[in-house]
């Protein structure tokens, strides 16, 4: 499935490789990482390190799948994505989660059909540049202000996924035959929402290095909005749910390496009159 493709990879210095085969782009990253750390691999001890380890292969591997075959994961690899999670690391090991397994594909077309109901609601009230006077001239003032104050919500990217949504060209929950609700404990240390992502990042990584896919999700916020919904998954203080990770068998080949942008590093070496080093992590 997945085919040979020309990619221009810009980097944050305005810089980019000319247009050449996706393979060959990951070719050259890979070869310049190992070339660089050739020396420090040759002395270091504990595992041959010429290579990816099979835990970084996962991580560069990875992507995430929006079509899944109908055919759930068998329990025991489920319980094994659970246990991963179960392990991550948290603030003060204060591990706020919960876990929920949704296996039923009558509550999870149930699901589907209410969120999208939920993001139809939004857009008809957030959507000024649908024809309208009253929508681009009176209501066009409100959404913007609304928008000020939820900019990561209604954020670009996530406001032209509800538009799909709610005009029925995207799906929610990608028909994924499992959904792993993360239940957000608020009295967790420090910032307990950086535990859920470290947790649901071990889940799916287990998920992978299994031969299985998945897809983080956190438009279960819609049914948030409805009390039936909250009332059914037990949703009630000191509990949150705001994201949920999407498992099962991936319908089509999705893993694989894919190009990423160069990030600029600073690397404090010296004193506190040294300026750092700079360093183009990828290339």
């Amino acid at each position: 499935m997945q085919e040979e493709k020309t990619a221009r990879v810009s980097t944050p210095g305005n810089e980019s490789f000319s247009s050449i085969g996706m393979d060959e782009v990951i070719d050259r990253s890979m070869e310049a990482f190992e070339k660089k750390n050739s020396a420090l691999v040759k002395s270091s001890k504990g595992p041959d390190l010429n290579s990816w380890t099979p835990v970084e292969e996962v991580i560069l591997d990875r992507r995430s799948t929006r079509a899944f075959k109908p055919e759930p994961l068998p329990d025991f690899m489920i319980r094994r994505i659970l246990e991963a999670g179960r392990y991550a690391p948290s603030a003060g090991n204060s591990q706020p989660w919960k876990f929920a397994v949704v296996n039923s594909s009558e509550i999870i077309e149930a699901m589907e059909k209410d969120a999208v109901m939920v993001a139809k609601a939004f857009m008809w009230l957030l959507d000024y540049n649908r024809p309208s006077f009253f929508r681009q001239h009176i209501l066009k003032h409100y959404t913007k202000l609304i928008i000020r104050f939820q900019k990561n919500q209604l954020h670009p990217v996530p406001f032209a996924l509800l538009q799909e949504i709610a005009k029925g060209n995207a799906p929610v929950f990608h028909g994924a035959p499992t959904l792993i609700l993360l239940y957000e404990d608020k009295r967790g240390v420090s910032c307990p929402a950086t535990d859920i992502g470290i947790c649901g990042q071990n889940m799916v990584l287990a998920a992978h290095s299994m031969g299985a896919a998945s897809c983080w999700i956190g438009l279960i916020k819609l049914l948030m909005y409805l009390p039936k919904w909250r009332k059914f998954f037990g949703v009630k203080y000191p509990y949150r749910l705001n994201d949920l990770v999407a498992v099962g068998w991936p319908k089509f080949k999705s893993d694989g390496k894919v190009p990423r942008e160069v990030q600029l590093v600073d690397w404090y070496e010296g004193g506190l009159n040294t300026a750092p080093r700079l360093e183009r992590q990828g290339e």
